[in-house]
């Protein structure tokens, strides 16, 4: 079952390069980063608390954990200029919103 806030394939595309790997050795992952995002843009289009995430979305602690570890290395400022410029593009404006 999917959600409106899911990625699609051509999305992820764009999206998949923006985000930084993970620099630690750790245990294998048991969730992939596309579905701790659709979890991330649940939450941000639903505006439900962490906690009230679906049971088939990953856990909410660790889609929150993802989170802020996003904002902080900065891939999730990667994420939003990467599709703002793509926007201005379809539109014909100049990528960088100056004139």
């Amino acid at each position: 079952m999917g959600y409106s806030s899911d990625l699609t394939d051509k999305e992820w595309e764009i999206i998949e390069p923006l985000l930084l790997s993970q620099k630690k050795k750790t245990r294998p992952p048991l969730w992939t980063k596309r579905q701790l995002l659709n979890g991330i843009f649940y939450q941000l289009k639903n505006g439900c608390n962490w906690c009230d995430l679906p049971k088939d979305l990953p856990p909410y602690s660790t889609v929150f954990w993802h989170y802020q570890n996003w904002c902080e290395d900065g891939s999730l400022e990667r994420i939003e200029t990467q599709l703002h410029g793509k926007v201005r593009e379809q539109v014909k404006k100049n990528r960088s919103g100056r004139p």
